[in-house]
């Protein structure tokens, strides 16, 4: 049995996979005090009444661990030493500003204190060392870094991407002299070139490392007591590591969880022979929005976390703040706004009935009935509906409306136009045309949005999966293992022999084989390019050692994401990079019994301010090739979806619905 678990922000999520490919789900409360406590509840969940546990070979986490530490500045006391004069880094960043327009919105300030900065008399340019690292100056750092007892170190020197000699000189030396504080050094992090990048990362590993591999160390125990053979942790990158690895690389865990959902979807789009989709994770706390394109995710290595800059290997994200527990409210000028503020898991919307009083997205769609109150959404949490509605009603004033419903109807519509902003900025900032694409909604409450967003896209295809509640954890237990390795290697294109682009990248090739031994690994080769003079990078797929192949293969990537490539500039190889990969195996969605042909009952629900009758019917047993008209409910075990008027869906032998626009 193979194991996927989801801990987001107000449910966690359980799959099991058996070997015959049957699916097991499992979905608790979190618990945000300890996440390990509720991820065990569902593992102990499978089998409640078993006197021996089912044999689990591989459990895979994804964990929000990382995230909150950084989104609630919960993060280890932190000492950052760089080359002397570049104190100031991380406060200068980039100049640019937070938000174009708005000039009272500041940058969130850096994870370490101005006064815990310490300059090293030492300094490395592009051709090797300008000024020595002498061994009292060595010395001299470890003296100032002790007596300022911090909980982690980061080193980040000028240059050591290319000549890391002086910072493994003083890793060494803090290591030794402080073998209980984790250290870590910017040319094991990260060693890609630009500074304030690279500093940030490595500031955001020492921050997170103490807090992760606390949380690892218990998870693993735990794990190990309960006889599973192998855990890994999924991270950022959308692959995963096994506890002591990803301990070591915190900072590659902070997209931990949306990862496993993009994983997820890109296993469904294989599935039914889609390759081109949007995604959406609409959860408890927020909104997760990517991409899959030719049937791969696409990555990002320039990523922000809480507004922090992060340049590890990641799949593409933007999260919003428009998930079932975000709270609706005024702001000053009298506008309803949703979000960024959350009910959480405890108390959880009004409508859980565990003390919530304010008004949230859930409620809102309960209040339209989309929901059932009689369907439980996890352990004993059932819907109350007079709760929901009492929870709109404390809007009635400032809206001046007095039916829930209505407030309701200004509520989903304003978390579906922000959710929308989000699949906007994957796509159409990205040169891409959402239309010639398919939507695949998931999560708690993505698939009652599909339609809604699809239209405000444009797009006429959508595909609601099968298990669309926790399809993150679908998708983590059948993530593949990989390491990412990077290097910086400034070069022309022209001119360049294969032999020499061969030469370049064989000791990443044999690093990633080395990280990722065993059989089945392939290792794959990416490259950064752009024209001469740029300041970003397109990253390119690289399938031999011609050149040639390289730069045509970037001009179309480039002529892709921003309309323009001119043949006759000059291309620069920026960085190289390997991934090693072992593939997961795929779930065979289609051995399960679906069987139902007809509706279950018919209901009235409002679908944007209009009163319909819709047929109810039962999402996990949906028999293939069944056609199902707008407006209907599709309810299943672990989420709901809605099928609006001018839509159709067709049921695929995966239990998928394909839906299209009429």
């Amino acid at each position: 049995m193979r194991i996927g678990i989801d801990v987001g922000g107000t449910f966690t999520d359980l799959v099991a996979v058996a070997e015959d490919g049957s699916i097991a789900v499992r979905k608790v409360v979190t618990t945000p005090d300890d996440p390990s406590i509720g991820m065990f509840r569902a593992l102990d969940a499978l089998a409640p009444s078993s006197p021996v546990p089912p044999a689990i070979d591989l459990l895979v986490h994804g964990t929000t661990i990382a995230t909150n530490a950084l989104l609630e500045r919960r993060g280890a006391r932190v000492v950052l030493i760089t080359t002397r004069g570049f104190e100031d880094l991380l406060w200068l960043r980039r100049q640019d500003r937070a938000a174009l327009y708005d000039l009272a919105r500041d940058h969130p300030p850096p994870l370490v204190a101005r006064s815990d900065v310490v300059g090293v008399a030492e300094r490395m340019g592009p051709a090797g060392v300008l000024e020595p690292l002498g061994d009292a100056e060595v010395a001299r750092v470890v003296t100032v870094v002790h007596a300022l007892a911090p909980e982690a170190v980061a080193v980040a020197l000028l240059f050591a991407f290319r000549h890391p000699e002086h910072e493994r000189r003083l890793a060494a030396a803090l290591r030794a002299a402080l073998p209980d504080i984790p250290v870590a050094a910017s040319h094991e992090v990260l060693p890609l070139f630009r500074e304030f990048e690279r500093t940030s990362t490595t500031t955001v590993e020492a921050y997170l490392r103490p807090k992760v591999s606390a949380y690892l160390g218990r998870l693993e125990r735990a794990a190990r007591a309960r006889e599973v053979s192998t855990l890994r942790v999924m991270t950022s990158s959308g692959g995963t590591l096994p506890p002591a690895t990803a301990a070591a690389r915190a900072a590659s865990l902070a997209l931990s969880g949306p990862a496993g959902g993009v994983v997820g979807a890109r296993l469904v789009g294989v599935a039914v022979g889609v390759s081109d989709l949007l995604t959406l994770d609409m959860g408890g706390t927020s909104a997760d929005a990517s991409l899959v394109s030719g049937g791969a995710p696409l990555a990002d290595g320039g990523a922000a976390v809480a507004g922090v800059p992060l340049a590890l290997p990641a799949v593409l994200i933007e999260t919003v703040s428009a998930g079932g527990g975000s709270i609706a409210h005024l702001d000053e000028g009298g506008a309803l706004k949703v979000g960024p503020e959350s009910a959480g898991a405890d108390p959880g919307p009004a409508c859980y009935g565990r003390g919530g009083e304010r008004p949230t997205v859930t409620d809102a769609c309960l209040a339209l009935r989309w929901l059932d109150p009689q369907h439980p959404l996890a352990d004993t949490v059932r819907l109350d509906r007079a709760a929901a509605e009492r929870a709109l009603c404390s809007l009635s004033n400032e809206l001046a409306a007095t039916d829930p419903a209505a407030i309701a109807t200004g509520i989903v519509a304003v978390a579906g136009a922000v959710m929308a902003r989000a699949l906007k900025r994957v796509s159409v900032a990205r040169g891409l045309d959402p239309r010639q694409m398919a939507l695949l909604p998931f999560g708690g409450a993505g698939g009652l949005f599909g339609c809604a967003l699809a239209d405000a896209l444009g797009m006429r295809s959508i595909v609601i999966p099968p298990h669309p509640g926790v399809l993150s954890a679908l998708g983590l237990g059948s993530a593949a293992e990989r390491v990412d390795v990077l290097a910086s290697c400034h070069r022309s294109l022209d001119g360049m022999k294969p032999a020499e682009l061969g030469g370049l990248f064989a000791p990443l090739l044999e690093e990633g084989g080395r990280q990722l031994p065993g059989a089945g690994v392939v290792l794959l080769r990416y490259a950064d390019c752009r024209f001469a003079g740029q300041g970003y990078e397109v990253t390119v797929r690289v399938t031999d050692d011609h050149p040639r192949r390289i730069r045509d293969a970037f001009l179309a990537e480039h002529r892709t994401r921003f309309g323009h490539a001119t043949s006759d500039h000059t291309v620069e190889l920026v960085n190289l990079r390997v991934v090693a990969l072992r593939e997961g195996p795929m779930p065979r969605f289609s051995g399960l019994r679906r069987v139902v042909q007809r509706p279950g009952a018919s209901r009235p629900i409002a679908v944007r301010g209009n009163r319909v009758s819709a047929a109810v019917w039962a999402l996990d047993e949906l028999a293939p090739g069944l056609t199902i008209a707008g407006p209907a409910i599709l309810a299943g075990r672990d989420a709901t979806a809605l099928v609006e008027p001018g839509w159709r869906g067709t049921t695929h032998p995966s239990g998928a619905v394909l839906l299209e626009r009429l």
